[in-house]
């Protein structure tokens, strides 16, 4: 099976090094400088993993990995020179998979491609392929097991959380009324006053670390419902 990589790394002598090494793997990579460039590939190719930098001139790397998060699933390593743990924060709460901070070992970095190649193939099934399976940001729910991982993390939900949660991501871009959801998860007849959804909803998100002024995942449309946007 043909492998595509992405690489973006304004430092021509470490993308050129990386290069080497992944095509030594059989891999075929896309290779480049500024991400300007590189929007192209992303929107064009179909990509099976994507390697950024950080401290690109042109666009940074995080908001490289929102536009690829926008609409792809595809894991994602950064390479950066910082060492603070804030930028791992960020770049693992915008949906990355892995960080590696230079200089770094090229057979590391290789080892670590390998390891998100398997997990997403194993973990990370198309949606149209694979019904049981829902990922997208870094979240995959299985249907069958009843399990949610977050960037590789499971999370303990009830079985009630799960289906509140499974019900939203498979109607992804749609506006899920409090009544609706209800009826989907309880088989029950709603009542305006009852607040249970808002109670789990909130639940869900705390395990989530997830916040209502600032969502990354369930957004709250208020007079309306709730939604997990595409």
């Amino acid at each position: 099976m043909s492998i595509n990589i992405l690489v973006i790394d304004d430092e021509k002598e470490i993308a050129d090094l990386i290069e080497v090494y992944l095509k030594n793997e059989n891999y075929n990579v896309f290779k480049f400088y500024t991400a300007k460039e590189a929007l192209h590939c992303i929107d064009t190719v179909k990509l099976d993993l994507a390697i950024l930098d950080i401290m690109i001139p042109d666009i940074d790397g995080f908001t490289i990995l929102r536009k690829i998060r926008e609409k792809f699933n595809f894991p994602v390593i950064m390479l950066t020179a910082k060492e603070e743990e804030i930028d791992k924060i960020n770049g693992f709460s915008l949906g990355a998979d892995d960080y590696i901070t230079k200089p770094f070992r090229p057979l590391e970095l290789i080892a670590r491609v390998k390891a998100q190649i398997r997990r997403f193939t194993k973990y990370n099934q198309d949606t149209k392929q694979n019904e049981d399976i829902i990922d997208f940001a870094g979240l995959v729910l299985n249907h069958n097991t009843r399990q949610v991982f977050l960037n590789e993390r499971q999370l303990a939900l009830t079985p009630t959380e799960f289906s509140i949660l499974w019900f939203l991501s498979l109607n992804q871009g749609r506006v899920i009324s409090s009544e609706e959801l209800f009826k989907e998860v309880w088989k029950e007849k709603y009542f305006n006053s009852n607040n249970t959804v808002m109670v789990h909803i909130r639940h869900l998100r705390e395990k989530m670390n997830d916040s209502a002024e600032k969502p990354k995942f369930i957004k709250t449309v208020w007079g309306v419902g709730y939604t997990i946007e595409k």
